[in-house]
């Protein structure tokens, strides 16, 4: 196949690729209709209690009446404070020991027994363990968030860095470049995809502990609002505080989709095709920059 010909293929392959946007929206849209439409229709028939699956009229009430008197607004922020924390504490922590791990092979095979013994051990059994050791406030359900969080970056991370192709890596050394310049020009942007692969699921794991240090013992946050509705049997305010949390985790992950676009642009065929084309055309303009000058000097 020839230059002209690729040309033309990407050409008439672009707007069928563009064109299937809207009718995957569409069916996720219809999706959500059918599961809200029969959802309504078991409430309305009694086919499940409504203290099971309370109808969605009344979960909508109930979160418009905690959204009007502030009630979820306060105690949003604080759930948001521990899963951003905890996420950025707990992801730093990974990225590290994973680096140190993937430059010092030592290291590496002592400390990698524990970071597995951490990940097995049981959040639920940590948690009341952290409110003795670190007192009743905010503090425990970061570290909760931190220790549940931290797992997915560093092995993602050590994996991404670890594995190296090897023929590159060859080049590199051909070259005379240091292990500075292979670790940052290298090993790093090479494992990129792959640590945001674990961001993306410890922004979601961070959300998790937050309630569940909040379910152990909180005075404000979302997962108290679910315990407390839970308990006055009020399940069209729990129903309403949980698909809640769920926007949020959705907003979370889809917030770290749109920041591994951005960082990760190479892993992206049409963003990486645009940053071409604006860099052929900065070239074109600097040329004819260059040559007019050349010209009436010419004539």
């Amino acid at each position: 196949m020839t230059g002209a010909q690729l040309d033309e293929s990407t050409t008439v392959l672009a707007p069928a690729a563009g064109s299937s946007w809207p009718a995957r929206i569409g069916l996720q849209v219809g999706a959500l209709v059918v599961v809200v439409g029969l959802w309504a229709l078991a409430a309305d028939r009694g086919w499940v209690s409504e203290r099971i699956l309370p109808p969605p009229l009344d979960v909508w009430r109930s979160f418009w009446n905690l959204l009007t008197d502030g009630i979820l607004f306060d105690h949003l922020g604080v759930t948001l404070w521990e899963v951003f924390a905890g996420f950025v504490l707990g992801s730093a922590g990974g990225f590290l020991i994973a680096v140190a791990g993937s430059l010092w092979v030592p290291f590496r095979r002592v400390i990698y027994p524990y970071m597995v013994a951490l990940q097995v051990t049981p959040r639920v059994a940590i948690a009341p363990l952290l409110f003795i050791w670190l007192g009743f406030g905010a503090f425990p359900k970061i570290v909760l968030a931190a220790t549940i969080c931290f797992f997915p970056v560093m092995i993602n991370t050590l994996t991404g860095l670890t594995i190296v192709d090897e023929e590159s890596d060859e080049l590199f050394r051909s070259l005379g470049a240091t292990r500075r310049q292979r670790f940052f020009r290298l090993a790093l942007p090479g494992a990129m995809p792959v640590i945001f692969a674990g961001l993306k699921t410890a922004i979601s794991l961070a959300l998790i502990g937050a309630i569940v240090g909040e379910f152990v013992s909180a005075q404000e946050g979302l997962g108290l609002l679910i315990q407390r509705f839970s308990f006055q049997l009020n399940s069209s305010a729990a129903y309403a505080v949980l698909l809640t949390l769920t926007a949020i985790g959705l907003a979370l992950y889809g917030l770290m989709e749109l920041i591994d676009r951005w960082v990760v642009f190479w892993n992206r065929d049409e963003r990486l095709a645009k940053r071409s084309e604006r860099a052929a055309a900065r070239n074109a303009r600097a040329k004819a920059a260059v040559a007019r000058p050349q010209r009436i000097s010419d004539q």
